[in-house]
């Protein structure tokens, strides 16, 4: 007669292929809830990073996919919301807009070209 733990520990255990399905090193899915503000918290290595995804998805729940740096936040119905690398240097990790809205150092206004505030930040002598 074998004892049942014996028996048990005998037994093939059943787990993924490695070789088909290989996982990355840090890898973890977390369910979170956006806070009022837009944000969530991620903890990566020591320091807590603050991810920006919308305030107009305040108070949602969403499924955040780490897998290194590389981060993809989902609503639970399955909606990517946000996809980013994540910086460790920055706590505050934002939404980039890109080429949204013109910065107004750099501003030229299409008729009048030449008295527009089109010059570096640098330049102290205006046009």
């Amino acid at each position: 007669m074998v004892p049942p733990s014996r028996a048990f520990d005998a037994l093939e255990k059943a787990s993924p292929d490695s070789d088909r399905y290989p996982m990355a090193p840090h890898t973890r899915v977390r369910h979170d809830r956006i806070d009022k503000t837009g944000v969530f918290t991620l903890r990566h290595g020591t320091r807590l990073h603050h991810v920006g995804v919308g305030r107009a998805h305040k108070g949602r729940r969403a499924v955040v996919l780490v897998a290194d740096l590389d981060i993809r936040v989902l609503s639970e119905e399955g909606e990517l919301l946000r996809h980013l690398t994540l910086d460790p240097e920055r706590d505050y990790q934002p939404l980039t807009r890109k080429g949204r809205w013109p910065s107004l150092h750099r501003f030229v206004c299409p008729r009048c070209p030449g008295t527009s505030h089109a010059r570096r930040r640098w330049d102290l002598n205006p046009r």
